[in-house]
């Protein structure tokens, strides 16, 4: 009796073995989530810009002469030529930047002279920010040194232009600048002339 007492015990154990040793789930709601699976094309969201931050801005690019004024219309001969720059901005708030400026220009003649100057002066801009694109609007005020053979020549520049950025990642932004060149020679004879230029540029700009 003993022994069909102990068989029968050890058949019911077997039979709820798997419900008396199984952990209770916990309901759906208790359940903690899964983090979250990291992946490289999350979406980018642009550095929003703070005091400090600077960028360095590597430009190059053609200028075509547009229109000029002065005695015997000057520079109506001249042909499109090429260009390029360097620019260094410190940003004073999300939006305004100053900086400067060194860029140089050549410009051929149809007596296959050239016409070559050297800008450097003080820009000073405000950009607006959507999500990965970038607006910069900015004024440069210089000096520009002109030498066209044996001619030289040192006056003002000023320098409007609109540009359209693409944040490539945190640290290299790439765009298209329309940049417009007013230069106006006063020269001691009375003869005062102004030259007026279109540049178009392909720019890689640097954050740090």
């Amino acid at each position: 009796m003993q022994r069909a007492l102990s068989l029968f015990l050890l058949l019911f154990l077997i039979l709820l073995g798997p419900g008396l040793f199984a952990q209770e789930e916990p309901p759906e709601d208790d359940r903690p989530e899964a983090p979250p699976i990291e992946s490289e094309w999350i979406d980018y969201q642009t550095t929003v810009y703070t005091r400090g931050d600077k960028t360095f801005a590597i430009t190059l690019g053609v200028i075509i002469p547009t229109f000029f004024s002065g005695v015997d219309d000057q520079g109506s001969g001249l042909s499109a030529g090429g260009i390029g720059s360097l620019a260094f901005n410190y940003f004073l708030t999300p939006g305004l930047f100053i900086g400067g400026e060194l860029s140089g220009m050549f410009s051929g003649t149809r007596g296959r002279n050239m016409l070559y100057i050297i800008p450097f002066g003080f820009r000073v801009g405000y950009q607006f920010i959507m999500r990965r694109f970038e607006f910069p609007l900015s004024l440069l005020i210089g000096a520009a040194p002109q030498r066209y053979i044996e001619e030289g020549y040192f006056g003002l520049i000023l320098k409007p232009g609109a540009s359209a950025f693409w944040r490539f990642n945190p640290d290299w932004t790439f765009g298209l600048n329309a940049n417009w060149w007013f230069l106006p020679q006063w020269p001691k004879n009375g003869q005062n002339s102004i030259g007026n230029f279109l540049e178009i540029s392909l720019s890689a700009k640097y954050h740090f």
